[in-house]
This record gives C-alpha cells, sequence and structure tokens, in this order.
C-alpha cells in the first residue's frame, strides 16, 4: 500500500519524521517480519550446507528440498528448532537497521541531494540503499555468523558431533576467543556481496514491477499490487544474492583450525570455485525458493506494517515508498 508523502497530513508530530521514531519503527516491524519468515531462513541455510562438497568426501548425502527439510528439522529436532538462532537474527536488525538508515538519510541528504522540487529519483534511492545496505550489513555481519553456527546445531548434533554454542552469548565469546575481533567477522566479504546485490534487484526493480502492473491491469496501488510487485522484485533479488548467500553461509559455517583459519576454504573465491567444481554450477543457486519467499514475504510484511502502525496512530508514514524499500529488504 502506497504511504502518503510526508506533510500530507494534518496535526502531523514532530517525532514522526525524526530518526528515532523512524529508527524504532523500522526494528519493530523487521524483527516481527524476522520471527514470522524465520523458518524460511532456517531452511534455506540447510539447504545451502547439504552435501557440501560431496564429491570431494565422496559421501552420498541424500537430497531434500524445501519442504522436506523443513519437516525434518519438525520431525527430527522438535518444531521450535525452526527458530534456533532467532536471538541473533533479531539482534541484526537492531544494529543493520540503524547503520543503514543513519547512512541511507546522511547519503540522501549531504552526498546524492533531493531535486530542486524535493524529490529524491530512483536511481539515487538505488544507490543510497545500496551504499548504505553494505555498510549496515557489515557492521552486523558478526550476527549473522553466529545464526548462521546456532542454525547448523540441530544437524551437528544428529549426526553425533559435538555441539559448537550453547546459546548466543557462549557464541560470540567463543567465536572471539578463538579468533579475535577479526573472527567475528568471518564470511563478511560475501556478507556484504550478497547485501549489495539483494538490494540493488530489488530497489531497482519494485518500482519498475509496480508502474507495468498498474499501467496494464485495473488493479488499484494496494496490497495485491505490493504482493505482486514484491514478488517480482523478489525473483531478481534473489538471482543476484543466492550465489554471494551460498558462499556466505559456506564460509561462516566451515571448521577453523586453532589459528581461527578455515579448514575448507582459504576465501570466498575458493568456496566459490570449489563449490562449483564438486557439485555444479546449480549449487550456487542452493535455497533459491526459501530465499525468493522470505523476500517478498519479508518486503510485504515490512511495508503494511509500517502503514498500519502509522494509519493507527493517526500519523503521516515517515517513509516514502521508495525508502521503505531501502529499509525494509532484508
Amino acid at each position: 500500500m502506497a504511504a502518503p508523502e510526508r506533510g500530507h497530513h494534518r496535526n502531523v508530530p514532530g517525532y514522526a519524521d525524526s530518526f528515532w521514531f523512524k529508527y524504532v519503527l523500522s526494528v519493530i516491524a523487521a524483527g516481527v517480519a524476522e520471527t514470522v519468515t524465520y523458518p524460511l531462513d532456517l531452511t534455506k541455510t540447510r539447504l545451502q550446507i547439504q552435501g557440501e562438497l560431496s564429491k570431494q568426501t565422496k559421501q552420498k548425502v541424500p537430497y531434500r528440498g524445501m519442504l522436506q527439510t523443513a519437516l525434518g528439522v519438525a520431525r527430527e529436532e522438535g518444531v521450535l528448532k525452526l527458530w534456533q538462532g532467532l536471538t541473533p537474527a533479531v539482534q541484526r536488525h537492531v544494529v543493520y537497521s540503524g547503520c543503514r538508515m543513519g547512512a541511507y538519510e546522511w547519503i540522501r541528504d549531504n552526498v546524492l541531494g533531493r531535486e530542486p522540487d524535493g524529490s529524491f529519483p530512483v536511481w539515487k534511492a538505488v544507490c543510497g540503499g545500496l551504499i548504505a545496505g553494505s555498510l549496515g550489513q557489515f557492521i552486523a555481519s558478526p550476527t549473522d555468523l553466529v545464526k548462521v553456527q546456532m542454525q547448523m546445531e540441530g544437524r551437528r548434533i544428529l549426526e553425533g558431533k559435538p555441539a559448537r554454542v550453547r546459546g548466543t552469548w557462549h557464541a560470540f565469546t567463543k567465536i572471539l576467543a578463538e579468533g579475535g575481533i577479526r573472527g567475528l567477522w568471518k564470511g563478511w566479504v560475501p556478507n556484504v556481496q550478497r547485501a549489495a546485490l539483494v538490494n540493488m534487484g530489488d530497489l531497482a526493480t519494485y518500482d519498475s514491477a509496480k508502474r507495468f502492473i498498474l499501467g496494464h491491469s485495473s488493479l488499484s496501488d494496494g496490497p495485491i499490487v505490493h504482493s505482486l510487485s514484491s514478488a517480482c522484485s523478489g525473483i531478481v533479488a534473489a538471482s543476484l544474492g543466492t550465489p554471494a548467500d551460498v558462499v556466505k553461509t559456506r564460509i561462516m559455517n566451515q571448521p577453523t583450525d586453532s589459528m581461527g583459519r578455515g579448514t575448507l576454504y582459504r576465501s570466498s573465491v575458493d568456496c566459490l570455485v570449489k563449490t562449483v567444481r564438486h557439485e555444479g554450477f546449480l549449487a550456487l543457486y542452493k535455497g533459491f525458493i526459501p530465499i525468493w519467499g522470505r523476500l517478498v514475504s519479508v518486503g510485504f510484511f515490512y511495508c503494511q506494517a509500517c502503514v498500519t502502525f502509522c494509519d493507527l496512530n493517526m500519523l503521516c508514514c515517515p517513509f516514502t515508498g521508495q525508502e521503505r524499500r531501502c529499509h525494509g529488504t532484508v
């Protein structure tokens, strides 16, 4: 649902346009959306690790699709294990949303600048969202590292392997003790690449898809149009970002030696090459469907939550349509 531009409502409190109001609103919306869609994220991680370097290790791993994987986790580990690792995922949004929003607004106002009429062109929003999203993802990368490792704990226990972490705090302290500050940023390169590619695909496609749907159908601007636009932009974003996501997950999940160095991959490029060599090119798109589904769900839920919250409080929504895409992309 398109939100009205700022200043089009009467009696709008001053705090509605403040950074802190938008930050809190963004974190709440993102946190709820994360909680609702989190099983898709855990399923995606399991799919991306499934069959890792299977030809090199000469181990035959039975393939499980998205539904089989999710049902397998629920049946073998318990339904609540579908939300294992949710705490660092929500913590990520506390860091990511604040850094991204602060950087985006500073870039928008001080670097790119608005047009003379006060508007902000789509190409500038894409550039600003790309840079701000990358910065926010870099700063929040340690929470992703902990999340990925917690998501894989259930499978490790089923395989008879010792548990690596007992909880969020233990994971942070263990990684810090073994690899130092640098260890907390293991896998940050593909993580930032993924964020940049997903933001670029989503922001560049959403408005075009929305204009096309409105111009070639009798639908009015509302939840249905937003859902269809999110589905289209989600396909592009997932197509661009999934390979980097697979590399990120494998780098973050790989075991390390006493020096904190990975034992399977030397770098992101090494991971990419080994994955294609041993599993084929399509292995780079493991987890594509849950990634796409999550992008669509989070984008739709985030925007609707923002608008609903603002409407309930009789406020002008603090985000324009394009800014909601910048602040709501996972």
